[in-house]
């Protein structure tokens, strides 16, 4: 590792004579050859392609989710360091989806649906040497990340979501949280009553809010947060604005519930303390399932492991075709581990991979929840996946590779600077089934 250039010196460079040993090498000349080759690698896999083959009704509402952020650090020392968090939710219907040229979408009709139906959220807060009066970074984080859930932008409508999710308030069941590490003493036994924001450890008596159960202070040091902070306030905060619309759906209108689909950008996964919410998620969805209404929910990745696998073996795929990865081909061909230990996704994931080719330009990686986890699900496993199938016609953007227009939409919202305020109950209420 050379040295660095500093304000006064300049860095350490590397010798121009260090490579000479490894070019001369045989064997490293051959592995070269074979790099810079450009003949495809022929990529054998155990994947099954099946046919979609099921007629079914495409969706008539859709919803999609997405979310960034920013970080900006300072140049001088102490290098203060925070970040900008952006999340964004856009509401379709199949009357917008058929007006919209998939080649060339006029940007005019474009900024009209977002001005009718999109809403955001944005935050701020610290990661280094930035803190409230009288506070540490610790405890402004937990402040700020409590606050901005709270977002009255949004009438406090995620926040409502996130405790009817963690109380589980889809049933008669008045459960108090289960227990939680304690941010103040650091105590396994935390907890609060049913339906409340905030209160105090059993144990210490310090003030514990509701999003101290997600824990994010199990991620802070007292003077620094790294960035999977930021991150993971991300990815939930997407989450919850979904699900906001999945709630009052629930609670308003379950016919449309049943026309509806709701898109997040990335996997149906939650890791480490985070997890917890996964439980809650999978038991509100199964429930709705038995009670005769699908959840259509699915998440898009568009990196990582599996879409990387998928670029190996979707040339081996015909048209219309999908194929459901089982436990075992994960952990052996994707994951490159032994079969062996806990099914893959078991804690840490509300939805099963699913890899879909509908053309030569659109293959994707997507998970769709079963309810229950199930190890190796088989179609008819994952949630209105026939009607899931069926809409996607409707929603591919021919824009980018693999790309769906919805949450292309949803994109572009969360990751402008600015935006005009919009109110989230709005985006539901004025739904129709079309």
């Amino acid at each position: 590792m050379p040295y660095k250039q500093s304000s006064r010196l300049p860095g350490e460079r590397a010798s121009r004579l260090g490579h000479v040993v490894l070019i001369n090498n045989v064997l490293i000349k051959e592995l070269l050859e074979n790099f810079q080759s450009d003949d495809e690698t022929i990529i054998e896999t155990e994947a099954n392609w099946q046919e979609i083959t099921d007629v079914s009704e495409p969706l008539s509402i859709i919803f999609s989710a997405d979310g960034s952020y920013q970080i900006v650090e300072s140049e001088k020392p102490p290098f203060k360091r925070l970040v900008y968090v952006k999340t964004a939710l856009l509401k379709m219907d199949f009357h917008d989806l058929k007006k919209i040229d998939k080649d060339l979408p006029h940007p005019l009709m474009i900024k009209d649906m977002i001005s009718d139906w999109a809403v955001y959220h944005a935050t701020v807060f610290p990661l280094r040497h930035i803190k409230l009066k009288g506070k540490n970074l610790y405890d402004t984080v937990r402040e700020v990340i409590y606050n901005s859930l709270r977002d009255e932008k949004l009438e406090l409508e995620p926040f409502e979501t996130l405790k009817w999710i963690v109380y589980e308030k889809w049933t008669q069941n008045k459960r108090k949280l289960p227990p939680f590490q304690c941010p103040v003493c650091r105590s396994e036994n935390a907890t609060l009553p049913f339906d409340t924001d905030k209160g105090n450890c059993p144990d210490c008596n310090g003030e514990i809010f509701l999003t101290d159960y997600l824990g994010f202070h199990q991620d802070l040091g007292e003077d620094i947060a790294p960035d999977r902070v930021a991150n993971a306030y991300m990815l939930i905060h997407e989450l919850l604005l979904l699900f906001t619309g999945i709630r009052y759906l629930w609670q308003t209108n379950k016919e449309l519930l049943k026309e509806s689909l709701f898109i997040k950008d990335g996997p149906l996964y939650f890791g480490a303390q985070y997890a917890k919410l996964v439980f809650p998620i999978r038991r509100f969805i199964e429930f709705a399932k038995e009670k005769g209404y699908n959840i259509h929910l699915i998440g898009q990745e568009k990196s990582g492991r599996f879409f990387e696998h998928l670029e190996l073996i979707k040339r081996n795929a015909t048209n219309n075709y999908y194929f459901i990865p089982s436990d075992s081909y994960i952990k052996k061909e994707i994951q490159q581990r032994a079969d062996i230990g806990n099914p893959y996704g078991e804690r840490t994931n509300y939805g099963s991979k699913l890899f879909v080719k509908t053309s030569d330009y659109h293959q994707m990686v997507i998970s769709v929840p079963t309810g229950e986890f199930i190890p190796n699900p088989r179609l008819e496993d994952l949630i209105g996946i026939d009607r899931i199938f069926a809409t996607f016609p409707y929603i591919l953007s021919n824009k980018y590779e693999g790309a769906l227009l919805p949450l292309e939409l949803a994109h572009g919202i969360a990751s402008l600077s600015t935006y005009p305020s919009a109110k989230i109950l709005k985006v539901f209420s004025q739904s129709k089934v079309i």
